[in-house]
């Protein structure tokens, strides 16, 4: 597969919205994260509109500020990002497969 400049555009935009979701999710602003990452206060409004890319060591500090994954950042499946979320998740991925089946029925008997 050959990266073509419209796929550089895609994957820019999306990373810019990804943000913007994660960020109003958690109801901060873009003052506010520039400024809780020892950058200037525009910085991630800079970030969001395209005026300014981001550095791996930066995407990570980005990621550990949100408290989310840098999986969890790109996916577009993931919609709810809050750390209780993961936590389940987590401790889900522990359980036996007979404990999992368990857990999926209460789930189920819960949701009716």
């Amino acid at each position: 597969m050959v990266y073509t400049k419209e796929m550089e555009t895609a994957s820019e935009e999306f990373f810019r919205d990804r943000l913007r979701f994660l960020r109003n999710e958690r109801a901060i602003s873009a003052r506010e994260m520039s400024l809780a990452l020892g950058q200037n206060e525009t910085y991630i409004n800079k970030i969001e509109t395209g005026q300014r890319s981001v550095s791996m060591d930066a995407f990570f500090r980005i990621c550990d500020f949100l408290n989310v994954s840098p999986a969890a950042f790109f996916s577009s499946q993931i919609q709810n990002t809050n750390t209780s979320d993961f936590e389940i998740i987590s401790l889900f991925r522990k359980l036996s497969q007979s404990q999992v089946i368990h857990i999926l029925a209460i789930i189920s008997d819960l949701a009716k």
